[in-house]
């Protein structure tokens, strides 16, 4: 099946998107103080980068993943606790559902990463 143009961008914001989410949540798991918060952070890195695999059988790149949300979601952590940061962290695995939207229906592999981030919304809540 070919990809358009804008289905490849889509793809490959959103293999961007999860790369940088594992570094996220390994960063995030470090600096938490609950060990239940660090166990689920972990499990969730782990399950955004087999999103991320998903992502590059489909576009064929190799992305290396960006450091900013590692930097900035834990120093949020310390400055505004996890009461604040936990639903701008969930915000952000539901407005990932959302843009999967255009190229679920046409990648059922996709439809399963879309899935799992309602969830991890979901989970991530569920820590307050």
């Amino acid at each position: 099946m070919s990809i358009t143009a804008e289905e490849r961008k889509v793809l490959l914001r959103s293999q961007q998107g999860e790369l940088d989410a594992v570094r996220m949540y390994n960063a995030l798991s470090k600096v938490v103080k609950d060990p239940r918060d660090a166990e689920t952070f972990r499990q969730l890195s782990a399950e955004e980068g087999r999103h991320a695999a998903v992502f590059k059988a489909m576009t064929n790149e190799v992305l290396k993943p960006k450091s900013t949300k590692a930097i900035v979601i834990p120093l949020l952590y310390r400055l505004i606790g996890k009461k604040k940061l936990y639903p701008l962290i969930a915000k952000g695995e539901y407005d990932a559902v959302k843009k999967y939207e255009p190229v679920a229906a046409r990648f059922p592999e996709v439809e399963s990463v879309k899935a799992d981030e309602q969830r991890h919304g979901d989970t991530v809540l569920a820590l307050l």
